[in-house]
């Protein structure tokens, strides 16, 4: 069966500084017509940061479509300052833990969520982090506090319900496989 739906109009809802939102009317592979309302991103990465001492660093922060504070890894968009997401990794790294890498290194790539948005991030491993010799600012509104967890500590969060964001429990499993 061929699953795809033909896009026959599009509307603009609205254009964002992060995102934008469109509503779709689509024509559906039996014929009929349906709508979708789609959210569009520039894409983002997150990063598996881990200290010489192999403990991973994390940040708190308010989270308003949440309205609590999370536990997350270092993450951000990809914009107008980054060639591709490669340097989007060494920008957020300075912006929110103030470190730069010593290596790099793709992991792999997911949609954060396909009902409703493109968004596409890649996660990406950083090691040998030394501290940054000149920070760039955050941006604005942004509060985080930094801290490091041990893989046990980080894996006990998780089992806790302290840490719910799906990108930092995908880079914490993927730690765990690490370890084997």
């Amino acid at each position: 069966m061929d699953f795809e739906e033909k896009v026959i109009g599009t509307e603009k809802i609205y254009d964002g500084a992060i995102i934008n939102v469109e509503k779709q009317t689509v024509k559906l592979p039996d014929g009929q017509t349906s709508f979708r309302e789609i959210v569009h991103h520039s894409g983002a990465v997150g990063i598996l940061a881990l200290t010489h001492d192999n403990k991973i660093i994390l940040e708190k922060q308010w989270r308003a479509p949440a309205k609590k504070t999370t536990i997350e890894i270092p993450a951000g968009k990809v914009d107008g300052r980054d060639a591709n997401f490669h340097d989007t990794v060494i920008r957020e790294l300075n912006e929110e833990i103030r470190y730069v890498p010593n290596t790099v290194k793709e992991l792999y790539g997911f949609y954060s969520s396909v009902g409703f948005s493109d968004e596409y991030m890649k996660l990406y491993l950083a090691e040998g982090l030394k501290p940054v010799a000149n920070q760039l600012p955050r941006d604005k509104g942004e509060f985080l506090e930094v801290f490091e967890k041990t893989l046990d500590e980080a894996v006990a969060m998780i089992a806790d319900g302290e840490i719910q964001d799906a990108k930092t429990i995908t880079a914490i499993q993927y730690w765990q496989l690490m370890q084997k």
